[in-house]
């Protein structure tokens, strides 16, 4: 059984902008309310620590591509039970926007067990980071142009 979750948003920033808040992850409690904490080394074929409301997992890392892509695979206990590969990817949309999507292919034998949830509580978990993520870009570029140069 497999299930796939894909959310979008435009973003009135720089993919290079997106990409510097996304990969800052020890300041994610600051804006961040689905994914508590990234922690570890990410670099790809290296495990890193995901922190989640109530949860944690340890997946690995399959794709780091800067300003781009970031993707990542984890498992429930054993590979094949329930298996997540989550991505984040940036498109640049030529006007001074970028489209973030933010998707999970899941795969395994529980996943029909979790099919209502994923789709309720992890889908909606998605679009509150994507919001979280789009308003946090366009403050901080509002921010960054009115920052005074006087000390």
């Amino acid at each position: 059984m497999a299930k796939k979750i894909k959310t979008s948003i435009t973003i009135n920033a720089s993919k290079e902008r997106i990409w510097k808040i996304l990969t800052d992850f020890e300041n994610y409690p600051e804006w961040n309310s689905f994914i508590k904490s990234v922690s570890g080394d990410v670099k790809v074929g290296n495990k890193i620590r995901i922190k989640l409301q109530g949860m944690t997992f340890k997946p690995v890392v399959l794709t780091l591509n800067e300003n781009t892509e970031l993707k990542w695979l984890g498992h429930l206990w054993f590979k094949g039970l329930f298996d997540g590969e989550h991505k984040f990817k940036l498109t640049d949309n030529g006007n001074g926007t970028t489209n973030f999507e933010q998707s999970e292919n899941f795969s395994g034998i529980l996943v029909k067990f979790f099919s209502k949830s994923l789709e309720r509580d992890t889908k909606n978990g998605f679009e509150q980071m994507n919001k979280e993520l789009k308003l946090h870009a366009e403050n901080t570029k509002q921010n960054n142009g009115n920052r005074s140069t006087t000390p």
